[in-house]
This record gives structure tokens, sequence and C-alpha cells, in this order.
């Protein structure tokens, strides 16, 4: 379990602490998933660079390829990690007759559909950027075919060894101190609209 001081700053030896305001939104007052992510980068730095731009997006971590655990948001803090949520009903066969009704007729209006999600207390809809911590891994996607700037026909790299690890002991050690129920944690693309393969290689 982490210490966590006032600031919403880990005290752990395995957590370097490098914090970026400009990623850092409102109080987060209530933690109920945590969300894993790939950073579509290739290094550490060229995320940190993107961290460092006003009114940049962000998550609460970041690993490292050789397993190394950042911390770049309080963990008081709302980080816009999610973006546009699924609806959790139609993805798990749970609507209600109503409510299957009213998004299907909305499905492909993904920000009309992630607004009415929003409006539903948590767990009627997957955990959002203002409920969840976010944990990005370092890892680039690729283009399936070398000659295409196709960015849907895409694949990202497999998660290192050591970034398995570290995310592992970081997940419990998250767990353990907000009480997140182990099935209320996701790769990105299980919640919002991304690349299917981003984390797919993420193990936890």
């Amino acid at each position: 379990m982490f210490f966590i001081d006032k600031n919403g700053r880990v005290d752990a030896e395995r957590v370097k602490v490098k914090i970026f305001p400009n990623i850092e939104r409102g109080p987060m007052d209530r933690v109920n998933g945590i969300i894993v992510h790939q950073t579509d980068g290739s290094t550490t730095e060229s995320t940190f660079s993107s961290y460092r731009a006003k009114g940049a997006l962000g998550a609460h971590f970041l690993i490292d390829k050789d397993g190394t655990i950042y911390q770049t948001a309080s963990l008081k803090k709302i980080t816009r990690h999610v973006g546009k949520l699924q609806s959790r009903c139609i993805v798990t066969h749970k609507c209600s007759p109503a409510e299957l009704k009213l998004t299907t007729a909305i499905q492909l209006q993904y920000t009309k559909l992630s607004i009415h999600e929003h409006k539903k207390p948590w767990p009627e809809r997957y955990p959002s950027s203002d409920d969840s911590i976010g944990i990005e891994i370092v890892g680039k996607s690729m283009p399936i075919d070398p000659a295409s700037d196709s960015k849907i026909a895409r694949v990202y790299e497999n998660v290192t060894t050591q970034q398995n690890a570290s995310l592992r002991w970081l997940i419990a050690e998250l767990v353990a101190t907000f009480k997140v129920p182990t099935g209320e944690i996701y790769r990105h693309p299980q919640v919002s609209y991304k690349n299917l393969t981003e984390a797919s290689t993420a193990e936890w």
C-alpha cells in the first residue's frame, strides 16, 4: 500500500516523482478504476515533452521501457486520459430495453454517446477521466504496411518484460491503496475508441 502525501504524491522507492502541472485538472474525489495506455511514442522524454505544453493531456504514471516508474500527476487530481466513453451496457449486453433503444440510436455519435454515459453514476458506466487513474506505458504504434500512412492500420509494439513487472507491482499497490475492484482495470480500447492493439500485451 502506498503512502500518499497531502499533495497526492507517492512516497515509494520504486516511483520517481516528476509532476507535470499542465496535465492536471480539478480535484479527483474518488478512484473507481485504472486505465492502462501506451504512449504512441518511442521514448519517455517525448512524452515528458508533450506534458510540458499548455493544456496538455496525460496520465498519472508513466512506465519507461526499462521498467522505471514515474509519477507524472497528483493522485488527488484529474488527468484527461480516457477520452470519449463507450456505452458499458451495450458492450456488456446489459442494457434495459429503454436504454438499449436510446444508446443504439446514438451509438455512432461518439461525442453524444459519451456525454450520455458521463451522466450515469459508476458502475453503470465505465470509469472516466474524472474517477480513474491513468497509467501510460512507453510504446509506439507501427504501420502494418510500411508504405501506408494509415493511423488505423497500425499495431502497438509489445510491452517489455520490465514494463510488465513494474505494471503488476504498480497496479497491486494502487488496488490496495484505493480499494479499486480488480474488474475495474482496463486497457484503454476497452472503455474508449482507440486502436485495439494499444496495451494489448500489458499484463497485471
